[in-house]
């Protein structure tokens, strides 16, 4: 077989880092069980003893868990095993997400898109299943909204709470924490795509028309008004960036 052969580097034995084989070691303990969340993680030793390594190896891996949330480091305190989320996880590459939008502002356009396709399935969802509950909790939402015009913070955290409250009908905890994701990533770019200073009465009727459509049960209605209601604020951003 020649050196070149591509088979050569198919069948080649790498060697990996001793952290990296704790680290998967103790992914594996935690995926059977054996470390449920909330529990606390063995001492550095009993690790050392266990997997016969150094403590550097130890270390790096309790480190590397800590930095992807799988497990909390307290200085003086045992080391615990976190318990996961669909909203823990994705709250995980916050940072990663604004620094995406604010390298590359054409990535914008991209989650608008995403976010203009997600809530209409959302709100369809909505208005197939919202109950009287859900339906009552809107309207609340809208209504403490109403009572807020002015103060800019609070009216958006409201509309971030209202969008929220469509996609918890859903009960799904993936769809929830996905939406909770984007809102936070359009915010924390340019805050003005949810709030429009001086026209709150139009984002008022907007989200009173919605929930109109969603206890009537209809489903294309409230599509088409969400989707309207989303372009409208598309609009004015790039309308306030000269584009």
């Amino acid at each position: 077989m020649k050196k070149d052969d591509p088979a050569v580097g198919a069948d080649r034995i790498v060697r990996r880092k001793l952290s990296d084989q704790v680290f998967e070691r103790l992914r594996e303990m935690m995926a059977s069980g054996e470390l449920p969340p909330g529990s606390p993680m063995p001492s550095e030793r009993d690790l050392m003893e266990r997997f016969g390594v150094g403590r550097p190896a130890v270390r790096e891996a309790l480190q590397h868990m800590h930095t992807m949330g799988l497990i909390t480091i307290s200085h003086g305190e045992r080391s615990r095993v976190n318990e996961l989320s669909a909203g823990s996880v994705l709250s995980r590459v916050d940072d990663v997400a604004r620094m995406l939008l604010s390298s590359e502002p054409g990535q914008l356009e991209h989650l608008k898109e995403a976010r203009r396709m997600f809530e209409s399935g959302l709100v369809r969802v909505a208005a197939e299943n919202a109950s009287t509950r859900d339906l009552a909790d809107l309207r609340q939402l809208i209504a403490r909204q109403r009572a807020c015009v002015g103060d800019a913070e609070e009216f958006v955290t409201l509309d971030i709470a209202f969008h929220g409250r469509i996609a918890a009908v859903s009960a799904n905890p993936i769809l929830m924490a996905t939406s909770q994701a984007m809102l936070r990533w359009l915010f924390r770019y340019h805050g003005v795509l949810l709030h429009w200073s001086g026209n709150e009465d139009i984002t008022l009727s907007e989200h009173d028309h919605i929930v109109d459509l969603i206890e009537a049960r209809d489903a294309d209605g409230a599509v088409a008004a969400m989707q309207a209601h989303l372009d409208r604020s598309n609009a004015l951003y790039a309308h306030r960036n000269g584009r």
